[in-house]
């Protein structure tokens, strides 16, 4: 059985907001935009001498299964769109994160901050593995931030292997080394 948690009984109703970085557009330099404002969560900077290249919304759900004793994490399942609202790739287990072209990062954790007590951590990803040409080529670190919901249930499970998806957003921000 799988099941799909709608927080307060409502979908998680999001739009498509900022995606495209304005200093990741043609012709603008690379300094003009540095990413999110994190607040007072700066372990999730980025190391000097990397640019934001792009930034994408995505829109989805945290899977997770029933273990006996405590709901664990299995993996992302997510769509990703750009400014105005196309899908330009998606999100999966690894985490993996794959453009419409086929380009491909993979990332993982270095750092997590939660900011909100209602939604899945913040992160900071460092990626370990990128292919093919595209948005995602070169990528070197990958920022999770603005998100809502997504979180574990807090009521146990009915059955050992029992899986959930629970829906979430976020916006991704995806950084190059600066030559």
């Amino acid at each position: 059985m799988v099941e799909v948690i709608w927080r307060g009984g409502i979908k998680l109703a999001l739009l498509a907001l900022l995606v495209l970085a304005p200093g990741a557009s043609a012709g603008a330099k690379a300094d003009d935009y540095r990413g999110p404002d994190l607040g007072d969560y700066e372990l999730l900077e980025v190391p000097d001498g990397h640019k934001l290249s792009f930034r994408a919304y995505a829109e989805g759900v945290q899977i997770y299964q029933w273990n006996g004793t405590s709901w664990v994490f299995v993996a992302p399942e997510a769509v990703l769109y750009d400014q105005d609202g196309e899908v330009v790739g998606i999100h999966y287990a690894g985490p993996i994160w794959e453009s419409a072209s086929g380009s491909k990062v993979k990332g993982a954790v270095i750092e997590r901050a939660t900011v909100d007590a209602d939604a899945i951590p913040w992160l900071l990803l460092g990626a370990v593995a990128t292919e093919g040409p595209g948005i995602f080529n070169g990528v070197t670190y990958i920022q999770r931030v603005n998100t809502v919901g997504g979180l574990a249930p807090a009521y146990a499970g009915e059955f050992v292997g029992e899986v959930v998806r629970v829906p979430y957003a976020a916006d991704y921000y995806f950084y190059r080394k600066h030559q």
